[in-house]
């Protein structure tokens, strides 16, 4: 288990009401390590909220964050379905009293708290940079020794991934109505991108005609087979990419669970890559033993752009 620190700012309400925290991939072209790090929390890690100079709730992470857009409360509307970055799957309760670390900084805190990337400066004051920030569990327990919080609360919660998969449908169910509100697409556009949601209509054709087995099982019925988007639909930037054959594989469902949710990826010339949070047991129970380091066979160019970007923001690495 880990122990992390979020600085909401203006967004607390919003993400511990919807259970999540989101930050974009970059901020400007500088490389932002306290963004990156809702790459690296991973289910059962636990996280203290800060805002206005208090920390008011403690969360547990009960999945591992996705490629998703902004969400609509948090501005920048010139985006038509926002710029994009990480969600992570969070739930909350709340500590009383709220914790206002400033009062006890210079005396035991501040030595327990990170040298870099550390939540707050050097005055105990949240420091602007910092976004998700991990601090350790000494910090952690003395932030919260003051106060009463229930922990078994967050225990007492459905953390299982299906339980979460409401807030992906919902970014999708959004988008899909942006698309059919889009005066600048025919109905038949329209049509065909909201189909190529599920991996369905001409996105599949061309996929099938590219792909006619699953990479991994070798498996060649189509009935049997789901085309699944590499670059995910909701982080397309255009109607192009959503339609692209070359931006989608056909695969199984339970490979196509895994690949969807970053815990297998592919390289360029076919390697399999496989995360250190998939459990081999559980590749061993899905007839998928041995996959790691498996060569399934090159893909062409164009996949290879698709498939960088998937090992880059969905494969979940070490």
């Amino acid at each position: 288990m880990r122990y992390w620190w979020v600085s909401h700012r203006r967004t607390a309400g919003e993400e511990i009401a919807g259970r999540f925290l989101w930050a974009p991939r970059r901020e400007g072209l500088a490389r932002n390590q306290t963004r990156e790090s809702l790459r690296i929390a991973a289910p059962g890690d636990l996280i203290l909220s800060y805002a206005g100079g208090l920390i008011g709730a403690v969360g547990r992470v009960a999945d591992h964050a996705f490629p998703a857009p902004r969400p609509a409360g948090f501005g920048h509307a010139h985006a038509p379905h926002g710029e994009d970055g990480w969600r992570l799957p969070v739930v909350w309760t709340p500590i009383d009293p709220p914790v206002r670390p400033a009062a006890f900084f210079a005396g035991d805190l501040a030595p327990l708290l990170p040298a870099r990337h550390s939540p707050l400066n050097r005055l105990g004051r949240g420091e602007q940079k910092a976004y998700l920030s991990e601090i350790g569990e000494a910090a952690f327990r003395r932030l919260l020794r003051d106060t009463t919080v229930d922990l078994a609360a967050l225990d007492r919660t459905d953390l299982a991934p299906p339980a979460f998969a409401v807030q992906r449908e919902a970014i999708d169910d959004a988008i899909a109505g942006a698309i059919l509100a889009d005066p600048g697409l025919t109905a038949t556009q329209k049509q065909q991108l909201v189909t190529a949601r599920k991996g369905q209509g001409i996105f599949r054709e061309r996929v099938l005609a590219l792909e006619p087995r699953c990479r991994v099982t070798g498996v060649t019925n189509p009935w049997l087979l789901i085309a699944s988007h590499i670059k995910p639909w909701r982080s397309c930037e255009t109607a192009a990419e959503r339609l692209d054959g070359a931006n989608g594989l056909m695969l199984t469902p339970d490979v196509d669970r895994l690949f969807d949710r970053g815990m297998i990826g592919f390289g360029d010339e076919g390697a399999v890559l496989v995360s250190p949070a998939l459990a081999r047991e559980d590749l061993t129970a899905m007839g998928l033993a041995g996959l790691a380091g498996r060569n399934v066979g090159p893909f062409t160019e164009r996949q290879a752009g698709y498939l960088d970007w998937h090992r880059r923001w969905v494969f979940v690495g070490g």
